[in-house]
């Protein structure tokens, strides 16, 4: 059975410990690195598609003086699927930019225009290069107790603050390159 990646994403989470929807929810989208523009239901459908599989089961727990809630943990299977996953080949690196599709037409331009559009994809760069470096470690209790888990998520984490600071450097090279330092 292939799984979509958010289902892998879910699947990884639960490996750590149980948690509910919203927490897995939760964790997603406040990650730098876990991607996903789908929205709020579509976690809970991909619970559900997991559920099925019986890659992950669910205990409802009643609390008194609040909503009942679906704690989610992963099965031996799940474990299994996760790992087959893992260790499946990786995909080539994706550097899908926006930004470049702009720039390559960005001959009509007069210089400051070209400028301006720079300067607002700097700032972009820039802050987002703020985020993520606001988010250190943020991550890590995803890994409680796991260094190796640890790691791995801090040194995603430096792989994504130094992506950003290498478009800044490239940025500069483009403005020297044409003569707009």
């Amino acid at each position: 059975m292939k799984l979509i990646s958010i289902n892998h994403a879910i699947l990884g989470l639960l490996s750590h410990k149980p948690m509910t929807g919203y927490d897995l929810k939760k964790l997603i989208q406040e990650s730098s690195f876990l991607y996903w523009s789908g929205n709020n239901n579509q976690i809970y459908k991909a619970l559900v598609e997991l559920l099925n599989a019986g890659f992950v089961t669910n205990e409802v727990r009643h609390q008194d003086s609040s909503p009942s809630k679906k704690i989610y943990t992963i099965t031996s299977a799940g474990l299994a699927e996760l790992r087959k996953w893992v260790v499946a080949p990786p995909e080539p690196p994706e550097f899908k930019k926006t930004f470049l599709i702009q720039l390559a037409w960005a001959d009509q331009l007069n210089p400051d225009e070209l400028n301006a559009l720079l300067a607002g994809y700097e700032q972009e760069v820039r802050t987002q290069l703020l985020l993520l470096k606001g988010q250190a470690g943020s991550e890590h209790y995803v890994n409680e107790g796991n260094v190796k888990g640890i790691t791995l998520w801090k040194l995603i984490h430096s792989n994504l603050i130094s992506t950003y600071n290498n478009e800044l450097t490239w940025l500069a090279e483009l403005r020297q390159e044409l003569g707009l330092t």
